[in-house]
């Protein structure tokens, strides 16, 4: 069976739409549905069913895409361990990761890999971790970064693997010329009555702002839905709204803003995620050895 037809029935088990998978592999929504036509022809029963603007899996769609899953393992394994034999590190990792990790430990990690390792080249995609997992579980990338808020503990597919990377504190973040500015510390009931300019990138963090302003007794005044930091920092600055952002976030573009502590913490937890048996290709040890340095983590 032809390697690709079978990447292209697993892709649609997890997408569900041609287009869906058409985006993923980088090819028209036609040619994904041809691919599939051949396969069927190939194996000579119908392998999906097509259900509004989506497909769902046939028995023996489903029973395929569990092969096709070990055998797509198989390869990836057996390029890791001719990756072994190599004495220089070369070729390419690709790295996903969503923003405030990102903007605080992949540059660095990447301009140290590279120092070393001239022959290596790192791909960074920025993505939310429910998308890099989707990523990782579909060959689009080799590692995710990810967080237990987005991916809860036990929700990942058995055939990923992590490894705790540091664990993050959020903060409350005003205007340098706000009432909090300059207090260490600030208890999250004192903030009822702000107006709040929230980053809406991620679901998982709007829901987490509001079961700790519920927890605290009030519900937040959001004037602000911004889709990315940049936006949400101006508000801050100029002291149109206050916000709660990770403590990663403290060390990049906060002229101007106050970061105190808030009470009670509310944490999260980071990690990297990869495909099991894939640690032992090279570029990726070394990327996982280098983004777990202390001094890089400090």
């Amino acid at each position: 069976m032809d390697i690709g037809r079978l990447r292209a029935l697993r892709e649609l088990s997890i997408r569900k739409t041609m287009a869906a998978v058409a985006e993923a592999l980088y090819v028209s929504p036609s040619a994904v549905s041809q691919q599939i036509a051949l396969l069927e022809d190939e194996v000579g029963i119908k392998l999906i069913e097509r259900r509004g603007r989506g497909v769902v899996m046939t028995a023996a769609g489903q029973q395929l895409v569990e092969r096709a899953e070990r055998i797509l393992q198989e390869i990836e394994s057996a390029r890791a361990e001719i990756a072994e034999l190599k004495t220089v590190v070369s070729g390419e990792v690709r790295v996903a990761a969503f923003p405030s990790v990102a903007a605080a430990l992949i540059p660095r990690v990447v301009h140290r890999l590279v120092d070393m390792h001239p022959r290596l080249t790192v791909q960074f995609d920025e993505m939310e971790p429910a998308e890099s997992v989707a990523a990782l579980r579909s060959w689009q990338t080799d590692v995710a970064i990810i967080d237990d808020l987005n991916i809860p503990t036990g929700a990942l597919d058995p055939n990923i693997e992590t490894i705790f990377l540091l664990e993050d504190v959020f903060n409350v973040m005003v205007s340098k010329h706000h009432q909090l500015s300059k207090r260490p510390t600030v208890n999250f009931k004192e903030l009822k009555n702000e107006r709040w300019a929230i980053d809406t990138a991620s679901e998982t963090y709007t829901r987490m702002l509001a079961d700790a302003c519920q927890a605290a007794g009030f519900k937040p005044n959001i004037v602000a839905r911004c889709k990315g930091f940049e936006v949400t920092i101006a508000m801050i600055r100029q002291g149109y709204g206050i916000s709660i952002l990770p403590g990663l976030r403290a060390s990049h573009d906060l002229e101007d803003v106050w970061v105190c502590k808030v009470v009670p913490e509310i944490r999260r937890k980071i990690f990297l995620a990869f495909r099991k048996g894939e640690k032992r290709s090279p570029a990726l040890q070394i990327f996982i050895d280098e983004i777990t340095r202390k001094p890089i983590l400090s």
